[in-house]
């Protein structure tokens, strides 16, 4: 049993966090389901900028999309559709033997539309029709614009996995925006089984904004990440330990798994393994970076069972000390936001750029 694997038997799901159309065809995304207990992907704009960029696999289709007339943006989401419906092809099996539970794979929206309800929700529908499996996960960011647009999707019949969550009071919205969506699906008849979502908190980058806002050798260096993803999986518990919650379960509802996001380490003074030793429990999912998968093949870190809920206390106190110490922590949590959306719109932005040089060149 790889490292990886060891997680599903912790109770946590892995899944990948990288997605290219040479993984697809080479085999390496159908070996990490099989060999190493990857239960599911995820992408996000700054994965496919890199995976376009390097071209391989996508000339062909560029080409015809080209030729078809399609404009660069319309091209980008064909090669993005077809990435993605791949890989959910592969993932399938996984999402049969869990009864829906893992094997999905995601894919966001428009980072053009974290501030437009409207165009979220069509872009949403719109993107799972094109897809057409049961197993596409519709990323939606928890921006404020985001938060109704999750609830109409979930509304919908659509599984969503909601992105860029950094703050605990918007998780709490977040948390809500689900069930009001399963509320009105069931309202309407619809079948709560059969949607799925996750809310997914970034955590390396928490240290990394900190780190930047406290002095070298500061004794709080490095554990704020960890303790705000501590209590975030208490909100979750908490919230779904709520009556209106339980109705809702008891009538086939699926709950809204915390996924930690963003859990490779880029402190290198911090463990390699350190966002995956310390988040492990029932109930989540950890999306993997490629240097995440490689540091636990080779056997790095000390993964045991339960470690997100050893000290809630102890994380309160944490983020309370950040706050005494000087660095806001709803400040922190706001740039955070602020920053991650502006990086996938650049890598958005980029890509459509590099796309459009490369059909230019191929084409003439």
């Amino acid at each position: 049993m790889s490292g990886i694997d060891r997680l599903n038997g912790l109770g946590q799901s892995p899944w990948y966090d990288n997605l290219t159309r040479q993984m697809l065809r080479d085999g390496v995304l159908e070996s990490l389901i099989r060999d190493d207990g990857i239960r599911g992907v995820t992408s996000n704009p700054t994965i496919f900028e890199k995976a376009m960029a390097a071209g391989e696999g996508y000339d062909e289709q560029l080409v015809e999309q080209h030729r078809s007339g399609a404009s660069t943006e319309d091209a980008f989401w064909a090669l993005v559709v077809e990435d993605i419906a791949a890989a959910a092809g592969l993932l399938r099996p996984v999402y049969d033997a869990t009864d829906g539970e893992d094997g999905y794979v995601s894919v966001e929206v428009s980072p053009r539309l974290a501030h437009d309800t409207e165009g979220t929700i069509a872009q949403a529908i719109d993107l799972y029709g094109r897809v057409n499996h049961p197993n596409v996960m519709i990323k939606i960011p928890a921006t404020l614009a985001g938060l109704p647009a999750i609830t109409e999707v979930i509304a919908a019949g659509i599984n969503v996995n909601v992105t860029l969550i950094f703050d605990l009071d918007r998780y709490d919205a977040v948390l809500d925006a689900h069930q009001a969506g399963l509320e009105r699906l069931a309202a309407g008849g619809g079948a709560l089984r059969a949607v799925a979502s996750v809310g997914s908190f970034f955590v390396s980058r928490v240290d990394t904004e900190v780190d930047k806002r406290l002095p070298e050798g500061h004794p709080l260096r490095g554990l704020p990440a960890v303790a705000n993803a501590r209590v975030a999986y208490e909100r979750y518990l908490e919230h779904c330990a709520t009556p209106s919650w339980a109705a809702l379960e008891a009538s086939g509802a699926r709950r809204q798994r915390p996924l930690w996001a963003s859990t490779s380490t880029k402190n290198p003074a911090y463990s390699s393994t350190l966002y995956v030793d310390e988040l492990i429990g029932p109930e989540t999912v950890n999306t993997l970076a490629p240097a995440s998968i490689e540091a636990l093949r080779a056997g790095e870190g000390d993964q045991r069972p339960g470690t997100i809920a050893a000290d809630f206390e102890g994380a309160r106190r944490v983020l309370a000390d950040l706050d005494a110490a000087g660095v806001p922590y709803a400040d922190v949590t706001a740039t955070l936001e602020r920053e991650g959306v502006a990086s996938f719109m650049a890598s958005y932005d980029e890509v459509l750029d590099t796309l459009a040089r490369r059909t230019e060149r191929l084409v003439g």
